[in-house]
Order: C-alpha cells, then structure tokens, then sequence
C-alpha cells in the first residue's frame, strides 16, 4: 500500500504550523483538504412547519458556532426581536464569546461549559425552571437530546440547519490514496457522490467511534482510527501509520 495523495475531509486548517504541513514535509505525501459534506440553513419557510414559538423560550443551548449563526438567522429572517432576558448555555467558552457577533456579551446572561456536554448539563441543571431551545442540524447526534429528556429538562428540540453531501465530481476517477473522514456524513457522500466506490488499496482513517462505526458498517476497511489510547489526535495516527507504511518500501 503506496501512500502518495491523503484527502482530509475537512476544510483546511488556517495555521501554518498544522501537525498535517509537518506529516507532508515528513513523509513527502500530498495533503489535500476538500469537505465532503456542507452545512445549509433551513429556510424560513421549513422551520415554521416545526412549529416552533421561539420566543417561548427563556433560553437557548448551544453546542456549535454554527448553531449560533443559524439560530440568529431565523430571527432575523422571522423578524424576532430576541429579548436581552433570554439566557445563554454553551458547550465552550470558545463558543460563548462567538455570541458578541450578535449580542452585547456583557449585558446577556451567559453560561458555558468546559468543552463537554456533562459539564454544561450540570449547569441546566441549576437553572432547570428555564424553557430551553435546542438548535441543532439534521441530521445530529441524539446523545445531547437524550441527556435532556433523561435529566427531566423543558427543551425543545429545532432544526435550524441541515448537511449535505458536497458535489465531489470533479475526483473522477478517484484520485487519492487515503481518506481521512470526521463524520459519519463523510462516508454517506463518499457513496452519494461514488455509489460504484471499491476501496481495494485507498487506505482509511476515521476521527470518532461513531465515525469509525459508519466505515465499517459500509463494509469498508479501516486502516486508522483516533482517538486511541495510543494517540490522542488524527495527525498522530497518521504519523504512526506513514511510518508503518514507510518501512514496507
């Protein structure tokens, strides 16, 4: 297995010093970046067939950035006047301060958790006479939804955006040597955009048990996975796997 072309199914990094410039000067592979999947907003339109009474909520949980941007749209687009008493929960820190791009942080009430859902569900918790809204894409993973319901929490659960498959016909014939996928959707456009796609030598790498879960329930081979014990990152993984494989020449 000649590993010369690796496709990262993600956009790009923006830091010059990415651990994926140093694996490519390191092993002389050729990195490419291309998002198999995009993110659309729900039209205006969809999301008044959820039914959905936005101001009946005294809170918002936010879990990504894009969730925030979305969630702001259809205000916007509804012409919703979001109160300054409507309350903040977000996964991260990170993810809170990203709300200055749409409120005065410093007159809302915000609260944020320390980069894991448990850690903000502690604190929904103490706050548990709120009506939550929920933002989330379809599809989305039903473990925070879950946590909810089993923690007896008053939320509603709204589909503000979507993803999908992203338009990969301009790799035909299939261009790479290794994939690396971060989503489960990932593997859905690899056969959306290639149903006939026969893995034979392409190595792959999947970010994620529920990653790793949907390239082996598409009968793929599973060449790397991260995070292990091993190693903590997908570039670490790799880095391990192109040493491997260098020895094989």
């Amino acid at each position: 297995m000649k590993i010369k072309k690796i496709v990262i199914s993600q956009p790009e990094p923006q830091n010059e010093k990415s651990p994926y410039n140093e694996l490519s000067e390191k092993y002389g592979v050729h990195l490419d970046f291309r998002p198999f999947i995009q993110v659309e907003g729900v039209t205006s339109r969809e999301f008044r067939q959820q039914k959905i009474n936005i101001l009946d909520h005294s809170a918002v949980i936010f879990t990504s950035k894009t969730g925030i941007d979305h969630f702001f749209r259809i205000c916007e687009e509804l012409r919703i006047t979001v109160p300054e008493t409507m309350k903040y929960f977000c996964i991260t820190e990170s993810i809170a301060h990203y709300l200055q791009k749409y409120i005065v942080y410093r007159k809302r009430k915000i609260f944020f958790g320390d980069n894991t859902f448990k850690d903000l569900l502690d604190i929904i918790l103490k706050h548990k006479d709120e009506k939550f809204l929920l933002p989330l894409s379809d599809p989305h993973k039903p473990e925070i939804p879950k946590a909810l319901t089993k923690a007896k929490v008053n939320y509603t659960k709204g589909i503000f955006y979507k993803t999908v498959s992203s338009d990969l016909s301009d790799l035909k014939p299939f261009p790479y040597d290794m994939i690396v996928f971060y989503s489960p959707n990932g593997i859905k456009s690899l056969f959306d955009n290639f149903p006939d796609f026969q893995q034979n030598d392409i190595a792959i790498g999947a970010f994620g048990d529920t990653t790793a879960k949907a390239v082996k329930d598409a009968g793929l081979r599973l060449d790397v996975k991260a995070p292990t014990d091993a190693f903590k990152s997908m570039t670490q993984a790799l880095d391990h796997f192109l040493k491997e494989q260098s020895k094989k020449k």
